[in-house]
């Protein structure tokens, strides 16, 4: 018996060790564990445990929020957090939700690093009724993309949020907003849909392909975004993108940039390998006083540059686009030949997007253009004319007969000829200045004519106001201005060094833009007068005042490119007549266009409207 109790004893022993030995090494490894995740996570900027240390903390306080953060990479998927719940977002940032809303954040499953939400296969930020915003509380500098952000009501992101994207919508439901510093509002399908929605200082971009639609009132810091529907002028944000599908089904990008808080014609040149819109030598329509590829100019790099204003930017000129939006329309450029230059260098933009170039054609056949006169240029598939009226004074050239005298005359008083000619258009580009800088136009003796009266003489700028008050008021009284949209090209600068364009002036040695404004001339007086025309017209004028950033051209002008020469010694007497008021093409007038584009995009009148 003894014998026997003393094998029990010693089993019972035996297991009593066992167990002993079995729950002293599952206390080691489970030490050792959380050891090796202690001094794995002191490796990492924002602790791992931190989160579970403060949700300790929490236990048994007034707060019922339970915080969840994901300092680094993870797959892990969290379907849902309601009502209480706050979600730390990397160094300390959190999203803290409403007690009274249940808010979705569903399928974190990807990149989760620094105060980013990257949204998996599903809804990758479903914040109803979620609030961002910059405090110890909520997020800061987060950045959140999935299907869907912002979608429900009340939703709104706030200081230092750098990235909202959403791969279907971004701010989708009533009352949204962005704080100060938001930097990126991004969407591939909408950007706000629904009312009460802004974005407030700082927010520099708001992109949407798909739609930017009912943005219709603004709220604290916000500015309002005009959309298609809705009428406002005052754009404030700095960017707004839009895709427009033409009736051939290209899309189309547009940028209506901020032009009532930036001067886009106060800029500067810079690189751009992109330019020109259409290859050197590839457009029949230049004339070959502008053609100095044809002319056999050595360099090219004159070609590669893109006029970037200062503060926002423009929309490179997409050729389908300005057809589809002139389809059945008459557009026509008046005044001299610097306006022809413009004329043709916007035909040739125009036709290189064209497939079937034979349908692009000068109505009566005509090459050349240099004579005076009207021509036409017909886009069949869009069925409508870009033309080009000569017309270098807008007022009539004129003959006074006295009794033993025959004068050749200016009448200030009176419309050139050629206005039947585009009176019945619906875009009018004007411009004249060059011809006023000629001997019998600068001098002003017995030149200048109202009426029955000669004046013995004339200041040129005098003369020249007086012009352009004529051509204002039959502009006033012959326009219509619900069709009709008219636009002023301001005067090209010319850079002739050691003489005129007719004593010896030279510009071909120069290969780079001027790059120091020090070196550019005053604002011309001559503009000066025309804003003080355009001012108390009842016809609204858009003023293309492209004299500074002509001024910085000094490389781009034909020089001794304009004509091909057969012998050296042609050559070398073309040094003493060169062309430094003219433009190669492509080349500067190219950006004439592009901001001529601009310019109607922001106005927004009729087929212009995004």
């Amino acid at each position: 018996m003894m014998d026997l109790k003393k094998v029990v004893f010693l089993d019972h022993f035996a297991a009593f060790r066992r167990k002993v030995v079995s729950g002293f090494g599952l206390g080691l490894i489970v030490s050792l564990i959380f050891l090796s995740v202690f001094v794995f996570n002191i490796s990492f900027k924002t602790p791992f445990l931190s989160p579970i240390f403060q949700g300790l903390n929490s236990f048994g306080s007034n707060s019922s929020s339970v915080t969840l953060s994901w300092p680094f990479k993870s797959s892990s998927s969290y379907s849902k957090i309601v009502n209480d719940s706050s979600v730390s977002v990397g160094n300390g940032s959190v999203v803290k939700l409403p007690d009274t809303v249940k808010t979705h954040v569903a399928d974190f499953s990807e990149d989760g690093f620094n105060g980013s939400f990257g949204g998996g296969s599903g809804k990758g930020g479903d914040f109803e009724g979620a609030l961002l915003r910059n405090s110890s509380d909520f997020v800061k500098g987060g950045s959140f993309s999935g299907e869907s952000v912002g979608v429900g009501g009340d939703s709104s992101f706030g200081n230092g949020t750098s990235l909202v994207s959403g791969g279907e919508s971004v701010g989708f439901g009533d009352n949204l907003s962005s704080g100060n510093g938001t930097s990126l509002i991004n969407s591939s399908e909408s950007v706000g849909s629904g009312e009460d929605l802004s974005f407030g200082n700082g927010t520099n971009l708001v992109n949407g392909e798909g739609k930017i639609s009912n943005l219709t009132v603004s709220g604290g810091d916000g500015a309002p975004l005009s959309s298609p529907e809705v009428k406002k002028s005052e754009v404030t944000s700095e960017k707004i993108n839009a895709t427009i599908v033409s009736n051939n089904s290209e899309i189309v990008e547009v940028k209506k940039t901020s032009l009532d808080k930036c001067d886009i014609f106060h800029g500067r040149w810079v690189k751009d390998d992109t330019k020109p819109y259409y290859p050197a030598g590839s457009c029949p329509h230049i004339d070959r006083d502008f053609d100095c590829y044809l002319n056999k100019r050595p360099d090219s790099e004159f070609v590669k540059w893109r006029w970037q204003p200062n503060g926002c930017d423009i929309p490179s000129l997409n050729a389908t686009d300005f057809l589809e939006r002139i389809r059945g329309k008459k557009l026509v450029f008046v005044g001299d030949s610097l306006n022809r230059n413009m004329w043709e260098s916007l035909i040739c933009i125009l036709r290189h997007s064209v497939k079937d170039k034979k349908r692009v054609y000068e109505i009566s056949g005509k090459k050349e253009f240099k004579k005076k006169g009207f021509y036409a240029f017909r886009f069949e598939d869009y069925d409508c004319t870009v033309d080009f009226v000569s017309s270098p004074f807008l007022v009539r050239e004129s003959t006074f007969k006295g009794k033993n005298v025959s004068l050749e005359t200016l009448r200030l008083d009176l419309m050139d000829r050629t206005t039947s000619m585009y009176r019945d258009a619906d875009y009018l580009i004007f411009n004249t200045g060059h011809w006023w800088t000629h001997e019998k136009t600068s001098k002003g003796e017995n030149y200048y004519q109202e009426g029955n009266i000669v004046h013995a003489r004339l200041k040129v700028l005098d003369a020249y106001t007086r012009a352009l008050g004529t051509w204002a008021r039959w502009v006033d009284k012959n326009i219509d201005k619900e069709k009709t949209q008219v636009i002023f090209r301001g005067y090209s600068v010319t850079h002739f060094r050691g003489g005129y364009w007719n004593t010896g002036g030279q510009c071909h040695q120069e290969t780079e833009p001027i790059f120091d404004d020090v070196h550019l001339i005053k604002y011309p007086s001559k503009m000066r007068a025309l804003e003080y025309v355009i001012q108390d017209m009842k016809t609204p004028v858009v003023y293309l005042n492209i004299s500074k950033l002509t001024d910085y051209r000094k490389d781009a002008h034909p020089s001794i490119y304009r004509m091909e020469y057969k012998t050296q010694e042609e050559q070398i007497a073309a040094v003493h007549s060169q062309d430094c008021s003219h433009w190669c093409l492509p080349g500067v007038p190219d950006t004439w266009n592009e901001l001529l584009y601009a310019s109607l995009l922001k106005i927004g009148k009729g087929s212009w409207k995004i």
